[in-house]
């Protein structure tokens, strides 16, 4: 992506577009979960807010420019303030794949309206980097690792004892990522290779003219 900028710098801009709008929906959900779950931190810390300048981590936007897949800057909340900590903390972290995915389809209906319009060019030149971008965040966040949405939402819906044992594996959970980003099989990272399939799965189902091989 980072290659589009002198080469083609309306395309890495209408991209970058796309990123800030993903990575801001899917924080936002996070904090607009939490909060209407009763816990008032991510309210207190100005992350209920659409503002971009919000949700952006430094980091992760790089990763996602560079690799395609990262992260945003991660919501806080106190599960001490949340009336089931463990189901909330689920539904907390399944609020932003969730809203990537919402985002993605119905601008996926929207596209495939104005198909047979004199905006249909337009329309897919600036939709489709959006579409492409919520759904890379959705399904990267939703692998099971700590610190992504997956590893919460498996934890939500584990029995208390087999959640307490999950628990435990947090701590090695960065290990286990900076394994699967890195680029070892010809350049390709091992979670690439794992989330490629699922991604143009979406895909295909979401922009027209995309087959099974996909974008990704």
């Amino acid at each position: 992506m980072l290659g589009e900028l002198f080469n083609n710098p309306f395309a890495f801009f209408s991209w970058l577009i796309a990123l800030v709008v993903a990575i801001t929906i899917h924080e936002f959900s996070h904090a607009f979960a939490a909060d209407r779950l009763g816990d008032p931190t991510p309210r207190m810390q100005g992350r209920l807010t659409l503002n971009p300048l919000a949700h952006l981590d430094p980091l992760g936007t790089l990763m996602l420019l560079i690799a395609r897949f990262g992260w945003g800057k991660p919501v806080v909340f106190d599960p001490f303030n949340l009336r089931n900590p463990r189901r909330d903390a689920a539904i907390i972290s399944l609020a932003g794949p969730a809203s990537n995915m919402l985002l993605s389809s119905t601008l996926s209906l929207i596209l495939h309206a104005l198909l047979t319009t004199p905006y249909a060019m337009i329309a897919y030149i600036f939709i489709q980097p959006v579409i492409v971008m919520n759904v890379l965040l959705a399904v990267f966040n939703l692998v099971p690792i700590h610190p992504l949405d997956g590893f919460k939402i498996v934890e939500g819906i584990l029995s208390p004892d087999y959640a307490r044992q999950w628990h435990e594996l947090e701590s090695y959970g960065m290990i286990f990522l900076l394994f699967l980003v890195f680029p070892v099989f010809g350049g390709v990272s091992p979670i690439s290779r794992i989330i490629s399939p699922i991604i143009n799965f979406f895909l295909s189902l979401l922009l027209p003219g995309v087959g099974s091989a996909g974008v990704i």
